[in-house]
């Protein structure tokens, strides 16, 4: 039996463990704050000051709704500088500041259909009703909020939101934006009046600009937020000029000496009547069954929008039952903004797969850590090609965001900073992992492809079609349907064993019967006399057409002479080029390829033996010539066309077999290389006196 003085001692001990137990989950919800707070003003000086984020909205959304609710449990821990009672970013010490005589504050986020309709019932509290409230619903652009200052119709001053209170003054960039209107037009114009909007970059300039960049080797934007904010906010407004921004209006803030609507969405309508620009998708909605609606109409149109959304802002339309709600710290209560399911996501690229397509391209595959973007799961995403993987500078291991729009097949958009440190280079691979023939990548081309066209599995289907299409083997009935089943049921594994099928065989296959067999097998007989042209035609070498494959053989006579030539012998043949002899030159280089083709010889396939042509006495037989820069006489084919006619062959590259090369005006590379190969040189005026000599007109 417990002493009394033994149970006091053992309550104070519990009280003791208690109070340090409380004290320490304290300390942790205040250490966990305290990192929450770090963490999001980093990213908001990275998002709103530096217009650089390093990680993607919906993680910074995450973050903020994490600090949202710990402080919410612990309102003691509230302080002034919290991130959820500021706005936006600090002001850029190269712009002047500009005070906001009226805040120009942030909005509330709502995710949910739920969490709407506790919005819209916050709202009746407060105004003591029952009715559904009317709202002004617009699409919440993704772009940077400024605000526009005219006095007596004219555009005297334009500033960024800043922090809320103080923003960055950016009157001459903002005067470079073309749909900004700097004198108002119309009547009943307020003295004073203060604009509110957000500049964006439409999608189809953002996708330009990006592409020219992208072209040139330069860094682009990494979505059309950062590229209107880091667009408004250069020190030379020069470069904002060459920028394509738009504006679109949204609200009023300050506003002296003029009468407006009481209706927020007929205030929209006089800005626009004022010659502003308004979104045209802006409309009145009744409670939370037409705010619903309206978030489902625009989610599905979404992806056709001239501009990128992340959601739709909801806004008491009434004026007076605007100031009657007021504001919190750091938005109003009478607006919320509803977010669309997030287009970016982050996670972990895990590993990068290489797959081979139809046409033997290969493409590297991101192996994701799976992660939900855009209403589905992804756990996959293209990486395109080399050049895009160096482009992005992204390595196993790293954190990456991946985008989906609509759509789209998922793509990873960029790599986050200081992700590198346990990563892995990704290793592209030099042989096709299906096959093993050599993975060709010719200079100047971003796919690299297997060159083992004939025997590679995930070509099969693709070198069997094109193998009995009509240009080249043309064997009656072998279409699409009939090859894809002949591939599937294992009946052939390159051109060569669709000379070994019987009859038996293909009256198995779907809608196939005996008749249809019979004409099969005979149309295969048939297609064994061919032309050595149309036999090369019907290999599929990369970019060797009809004609090319015309010029090769009568160029060569032989198929054992051209297997042998090498990448200089073959460039001698008229309109065969340095790619297209890299492209010859890989595919006889593969054994795989070389034991079809003795196969295909073996099953009978034949052709008649091609007689050289007779030199004609042609003054420039013999001659290889090379046209480089720009001709103003005659268009460059027509020079072509002229010296083939005297015999000459035109090659698109400078060789120690170049007899001459004619350069025209700005001519670069070719003529340096012909200067220091001692190769003479002429100019279109003495190539016109050729022409002449030899009655060329």
């Amino acid at each position: 039996m417990l002493r009394s003085e033994d149970l006091i001692t053992a309550t104070n001990k519990h009280v003791n463990h208690t109070t340090n137990k409380l004290l320490l989950m304290t300390a942790s919800v205040e250490d966990q704050i305290s990192k929450l707070r770090e963490q999001i003003m980093l990213h908001n000086s990275s998002y709103y000051t530096h217009d650089n984020p390093i990680i993607t909205d919906a993680e910074y959304d995450r973050l903020i709704q994490k600090l949202q609710k710990l402080e919410s449990k612990h309102p003691e821990l509230i302080s002034p500088d919290s991130p959820t009672q500021k706005v936006g970013g600090t002001v850029l010490d190269g712009f002047s500041k500009i005070n906001h005589e009226v805040p120009m504050l942030s909005l509330d986020n709502v995710f949910s259909s739920e969490e709407l309709s506790d919005f819209i019932t916050r709202i009746n509290n407060r105004l003591n009703v029952s009715e559904e409230p009317v709202f002004c619903a617009e699409p919440k652009l993704d772009g940077l909020a400024i605000s526009l200052l005219y006095q007596n119709g004219q555009l005297v001053r334009a500033a960024t939101r800043g922090d809320g209170n103080v923003g960055e003054d950016v009157t001459h960039n903002v005067k470079t934006i073309k749909n900004i209107p700097h004198i108002l037009k119309g009547k009943e114009i307020p003295e004073t009046i203060e604009i509110r909007g957000e500049v964006v970059m439409p999608l189809a300039a953002f996708n330009a600009y990006n592409q020219q960049a992208k072209d040139q080797g330069e860094k682009g934007f990494v979505n059309p937020r950062n590229a209107a904010a880091g667009s408004l906010r250069q020190l030379d407004s020069t470069i904002t000029a060459k920028r394509p921004l738009a504006f679109y209006s949204y609200g009023i803030g300050l506003i002296k000496n003029g009468v407006l609507a009481n209706s927020h969405y007929q205030r929209l309508l006089q800005l626009k009547e004022w010659g502003l620009p308004v979104t045209d998708e802006i409309e009145l909605k009744s409670g939370s069954k037409g705010c619903m609606e309206y978030y489902h109409s625009l989610l599905e149109l979404r992806d056709s929008l001239p501009y990128e959304i992340d959601g739709i802002v909801y806004k008491i339309d009434d004026i007076k039952l605007q100031q009657q709600l007021g504001f919190v710290s750091r938005a109003p209560r009478w607006a919320i903004a509803h977010k669309f399911p997030a287009q970016e996501q982050q996670t972990t690229l895990l590993d990068v797969e290489f797959q081979v397509g139809r046409t033997g391209a290969i493409t590297p595959v991101a192996i994701l850590e799976p992660i939900f973007v855009g209403g589905v799961t992804i756990s996959r995403a293209s990486l395109h090609n080399q050049d895009e993987i160096e482009r992005l500078g992204v390595k196993i291991g790293d954190t990456v965001v991946v985008r989906r729009a609509a759509d789209v097949i998922p793509q990873i958009t960029r790599s986050l900073a200081d992700t590198h440190t346990t990563s892995k280079d990704i290793v592209f691979p030099s042989h096709c992992p299906v096959c093993q023939s050599e993975i060709e990548r010719i200079e100047g081309e971003a796919v690299a492809r297997c060159s083992g066209g004939l025997y590679c599995v995930a070509q099969r289907k693709e070198a069997i079609q094109y193998f009995a299409s009509r240009k080249a083997l043309n064997i009656d009935g072998l279409g699409e349907k009939v090859a894809e089943q002949l591939v599937d049921e294992g009946l052939i594994h390159n051109p060569a064993d669709l000379f070994a099928l019987t009859t038996e065989q293909l009256i198995d296959l779907e809608r196939m019967g005996p008749k249809k067999a019979e004409n099969l097998i005979r149309a295969l007989t048939k297609s064994k006399q061919t032309t050595l042209a149309k036999f090369l035609l019907a290999l599929g070498i990369r970019e060797v057409g009809e004609a090319t494959a015309k010029n090769l053989a009568e160029y060569f006579l032989t198929l054992d002479a051209l297997k042998q030539a090498d990448v200089e012998t073959l460039q001698e043949v008229d309109d065969v080029g340095e790619i297209v002899a890299k492209h010859v030159e890989y595919f006889f280089r593969q054994p795989h390829n070389l034991e079809v083709i003795d196969a295909l010889i073996n099953a009978g396939i034949h052709w008649p033996a091609i007689l050289p042509k007779e030199q004609k006495a042609l003054p420039l037989a013999g001659k290889t010539y090379v046209l480089t820069g720009t001709l103003n006489q005659m268009k460059r084919n027509e020079a072509k066309a002229s010296l083939q006619t005297l015999g000459a062959k035109v090659s698109g590259s400078v060789s120690a077999k170049t007899d001459c090369v004619v350069v025209g005006e700005s001519a670069g590379s070719k003529l340096t290389k012909a200067q220091e190969l001692n190769i003479p040189v002429i100019d279109e005026n003495e190539l016109i006196l050729l022409f002449q000599t030899h009655n060329i007109e």
